[in-house]
C-alpha cells in the first residue's frame, strides 16, 4: 500500500510569534511556513502557496494553514500542539477541518473535535483523525482556548505539528 504525506511544522523559536485570531467559528486556523526540512515534509506539494486562489499565499496568511491533498483516500490526520502556560485557561480545543476557508463547493465541515482541561503549566496535546480526503476539499488544524465564560483568549502558540498521510489504494469489494 503506497501513501502520499505532507508535513508541516511551525515553531515560534525559529519563526517568530504566530498571532492567535479567532474566526467566525470560534478557532483559529493555525498557519505553517512554506518550508522543508526536519518534520517539514511534501514531496507532493500538498501545501502548496499557488493553491486556493490567483495570488500566492505566504505564511502567516490564512492558506499558509492549508494541506490540499494529493490523492483521493483514506487520510490519516494527526496534529501536536504547545501552548504557552496561561493561568486563564480553563479549556483547550481542536479540530480539523473539511475546507476551513470555504474556498470549494464543498464548503466547512469540521469533525474530530476535541477539547480538554488544563494541566500545570505549559498545554502539550497530540491530536489524531481518520476520514476520507479529496484533493478538490483542503483540511486544515483550528484551536481555540477558553476561559470563564466561554471568553476566547488569545494564549499564545510554541509549537505545532500537523501531518496528512494518504493511504491511496483503498480495497473496494
Amino acid at each position: 500500500m503506497s501513501l502520499a504525506i505532507c508535513s508541516l511544522k511551525w515553531e515560534a523559536a525559529h519563526t517568530g510569534a504566530q498571532r492567535i485570531t479567532y474566526d467566525s467559528d470560534g478557532y483559529h486556523l493555525v498557519r505553517f511556513p512554506y518550508i522543508t526540512g526536519d518534520e517539514q515534509y511534501d514531496r507532493w506539494n500538498m501545501h502548496d502557496p499557488g493553491k486556493g486562489a490567483g495570488a500566492a499565499s505566504a505564511f502567516p496568511d490564512a492558506r499558509s494553514g492549508l494541506i490540499w491533498p494529493s490523492h483521493d483516500g483514506w487520510g490519516v490526520l494527526s496534529a501536536l500542539v504547545f501552548w504557552e502556560a496561561d493561568a486563564a485557561g480553563l479549556e483547550y480545543r481542536a479540530r480539523f477541518v473539511r475546507d476551513p476557508l470555504n474556498l470549494t463547493a464543498a464548503g466547512y465541515n469540521s469533525t474530530a473535535t476535541t477539547d480538554c482541561g488544563p494541566t500545570r503549566g505549559g498545554q502539550y496535546r497530540s491530536y489524531l483523525w481518520q476520514m476520507f480526503v479529496h484533493p478538490d476539499t483542503p483540511v486544515g488544524l483550528k484551536v481555540s482556548v477558553r476561559g470563564a465564560g466561554d471568553v476566547k483568549l488569545s494564549t499564545p502558540l510554541l509549537c505545532a505539528e500537523f501531518k496528512l498521510a494518504i493511504h491511496t489504494d483503498v480495497k473496494v469489494p
